[in-house]
């Protein structure tokens, strides 16, 4: 690793894991669902986007969320988030660079928007748990990407300043607060093998 980044922080859905528009997608033709009806439910009417923003700071829970969107889409709200997330899987690029970033001496970090806790634990069902040293979740903190003081909380649990650490995000919005904070930052798309290359060049050996 540069002497200058001694943390890595990455966000879950869509980094930390395969695709989520892909897992969406997945979701619609598992339950029947017109094509974009799932997307529409989460970023558009006006119950859904209202529910998911309180599920993520802790103000609604999983179950409220399941019967919201179940109801919006008219489906069976039982399980619903789990259902809604059955087909995401961890991606291996960035799991890999994540390993190879604590075994150089790097402190990492998840900082994620949550899906909420219960009954479904998207973190603890997918086995990502024990790759970090850190894991901020939204639900917990009570404060949600973009806003600022949620990464400071990451920095402050890694204790760590913004400008010794490095910020993987699918949300470009995401970014500029983590920026602000001296963070360095790495806009992820569609190409796991290229953000993990990026890592690659940035997080070389933290014990230089």
């Amino acid at each position: 690793m540069s002497p200058s980044y001694r943390g890595l922080i990455l966000d879950f859905g869509g980094v930390l894991t395969t695709r989520m528009r892909l897992n969406g997608q997945a979701f619609e033709q598992s339950e029947g669902l017109t094509p974009g009806a799932y997307f529409h439910a989460l970023n558009e009417h006006p119950d859904g986007v209202r529910v998911y923003a309180d599920l993520e700071v802790g103000r609604a829970t999983q179950e409220e969320w399941n019967q919201v969107i179940g109801g919006i889409l008219g489906i069976d709200p039982t399980n619903l988030m789990r259902r809604a997330l059955a087909n995401l899987r961890p991606e291996p690029a960035i799991v890999a660079a994540a390993q190879r970033a604590r075994e150089a001496g790097a402190k990492v970090a998840m900082l994620s928007n949550s899906f909420g806790l219960e009954p479904y634990n998207p973190y603890e069902a997918l086995g990502l748990y024990d790759c970090f040293d850190a894991v901020i979740l939204s639900e917990v903190e009570r404060v949600r990407k973009p806003s600022p003081a949620i990464y400071q909380r990451a920095l402050d649990v890694l204790e760590l300043a913004g400008p010794e650490c490095v910020f993987v995000d699918d949300h470009a919005e995401n970014l500029p607060p983590a920026e602000a904070l001296g963070i360095r930052t790495i806009h992820h798309t569609t190409d796991p093998e290229a953000t993990a290359a990026q890592l690659g060049a940035l997080l070389v050996s933290a014990a230089a």
